[in-house]
């Protein structure tokens, strides 16, 4: 359901009944006078949403859909201007938390990047590269590693390709490889994530802080965020 190209005043639950579950709540925009924002889900269709009134809110709001749109390989909805959906048809739940924080917490004007998906491993001294292979009409990443350390780098890619399936769904296809459920092709998603993927514990302790500022969040608000 595709809404005005303005925010209106609306109480929790009329945001809730329109709009469907809260998937993720960041509590704090430090780029916009620390504002809640809000991720919602209902019929394959995310909104993101604010309670703030501030000046410029309408502005900031559609700024984050458009991050949101492009470091998730997302499309906007027509006629809105914080509405988005993914065109494989599948909503890829697990990867809208970290799409939503960092599209909310990091700077707006920093590079989406493309070409390769690689960056260097924080536990080795090797270099991670994720590369999409297309097989029987489905995109199949492989994760590789090279640098010192690379000829016994079994286990660590197993465990980064772990991560893309706790933080991203994805289906392990082998020891070394994902795919996501949709079959299709992601970058800007596998991007994303693999800098959470190669980093399981720290992260957990991020999600676990995020967690707790969220749920006070939603307690000031008066509602649940599920």
């Amino acid at each position: 359901m595709a809404i005005s190209a303005t925010l209106e005043r609306l109480h929790a639950r009329e945001v809730v009944r329109r709009f469907g579950r809260c998937l993720e709540l960041v509590g704090i925009d430090p780029h916009f006078h620390d504002v809640s924002v809000g991720l919602y889900l209902k019929n394959d269709v995310f909104t993101t949403w604010s309670f703030s009134r501030r000046p410029g809110i309408e502005a900031r709001i559609e700024q984050i859909r458009g991050l949101i749109c492009a470091f998730g390989d997302m499309a906007p909805v027509p006629g809105t201007i914080n509405q988005s959906r993914y065109t494989c048809g599948q909503t890829h739940e697990q990867a809208m938390r970290f799409l939503m924080m960092e599209c909310v917490e990091k700077r707006a004007d920093r590079h989406v990047g493309e070409g390769d998906i690689s960056l260097a491993d924080t536990k080795t001294r090797m270099q991670l590269a994720v590369e999409p292979q297309e097989r029987d009409g489905r995109t199949v990443y492989l994760v590789t590693a090279t640098g010192e350390g690379s000829n016994d780098s079994n286990m660590r890619l197993r465990a980064v390709v772990g991560g893309f399936l706790r933080y991203g769904g994805a289906q392990r296809v082998s020891p070394h490889e994902f795919s996501f459920p949709c079959g299709a092709r992601h970058d800007p998603l596998a991007r994303l994530l693999l800098p959470y993927a190669r980093n399981v514990s720290t992260i957990e302790d991020v999600l676990e802080a995020d967690s707790l500022r969220g749920q006070m969040t939603t307690q000031t608000l008066g509602f649940s965020s599920t």
